[in-house]
């Protein structure tokens, strides 16, 4: 089987698959046209985001049995059209949600603390003990939304607290040991913290917004470690200035490009974006909560484990 490599990963990826006698190409600067019309020759293709594959290229790739991709989500592929011409779909959650969990846990701790706040006062030679005093995360709720392999990795991570951790999935009986999943409505009445673990679905796109928000009895903080259109930048910094918000963990923005590669998608600077970087609760990371060192690894082993079981 020849594979087409679109993006460059963890050298084990190619290494372990040559190994197992698959022939790979990997093409990393050639448009999605000139893409598509050498895709018929493959059997296979590995691909992170660099473009979407859409209707028209699974046209073109009329002998691809398989799409591996090196990341948790599948969004920027046509799935459902995908899986009509019988293309099997490979994703790598496993591999990156131990690092998502950590950086949530990381972002949330940090807030608490005004860590960022602190550390650039200090380097300012200011020492405001007082105002940097912090919070403690014991005794809060915490409430997930999507309890997949993103959320499951932050609960696990939080079992060290005193706190009382929620999910709510649309799928049932996902909850376990480390999470009770309970309705949308319990969770909104309950939590001091919102962490997302969603994929980008139509169900998805722009839930975080003004309505949602409000429905919560308390004043919550927010983490997004998941995608940026889940969340309406204008009604997050509506809630922020009004205190419904008290601080938001960041590393994904609505600005950004499908390919996650750059933030925007003109040289102007969205008014709601300066509101952010201005704002010492808003805390700001470049979409990298499961780009570790060590995730790399991962997500390359797993897809390998996985194209392994289903082609070998």
């Amino acid at each position: 089987m020849k594979i087409l490599h679109l993006d460059s990963n963890h050298p084990l990826l190619l290494s372990q698959l040559n190994e197992l006698g698959f022939k790979n190409h990997e093409d990393y600067t050639s448009s999605k046209s000139e893409i598509e019309a050498k895709i018929s020759d493959y059997d296979g293709m590995v691909i992170r985001s660099r473009f979407s594959i859409d209707k028209s290229f699974l046209d073109a790739a009329k002998n691809l049995k398989f799409i591996g991709r090196v990341g948790a989500g599948l969004e920027n592929i046509d799935c459902d059209y995908a899986k009509e011409k019988g293309i099997h779909l490979i994703s790598a959650p496993e591999g990156n949600r131990n690092a998502v969990g950590e950086h949530a846990l990381g972002m949330l701790l940090s807030l608490f603390n005004k860590l960022n706040k602190a550390d650039k006062e200090v380097r300012q030679g200011k020492w405001l003990r007082e105002d940097n005093r912090g919070l403690e995360l014991d005794g809060k709720t915490v409430g997930l939304i999507g309890y997949g392999n993103m959320g499951k990795a932050f609960a696990k991570k939080l079992k060290g607290f005193d706190v009382d951790v929620l999910c709510y999935d649309i799928k049932t009986d996902v909850g376990d040991a480390n999470a009770k999943q309970v309705i949308l409505e319990e969770l909104k009445a309950k939590s001091d913290v919102l962490s997302l673990h969603i994929p980008q679905t139509d169900l998805t796109l722009d839930m975080i917004n003004s309505d949602f928000i409000n429905g919560f009895k308390k004043s919550f903080w927010l983490i997004n470690t998941a995608r940026g259109k889940s969340v309406v930048t204008e009604d997050l910094i509506k809630s922020l200035k009004s205190g419904k918000i008290l601080g938001a963990g960041l590393d994904v923005l609505e600005y950004e490009k499908s390919s996650f590669e750059n933030l925007f998608t003109s040289n102007d600077m969205p008014e709601a974006f300066q509101y952010l970087i201005a704002s010492e609760n808003v805390l700001l990371s470049p979409h990298v909560a499961g780009w570790t060192i060590e995730s790399n690894i991962k997500l390359s082993q797993t897809i390998v484990d996985k194209i392994k079981t289903k082609f070998c």
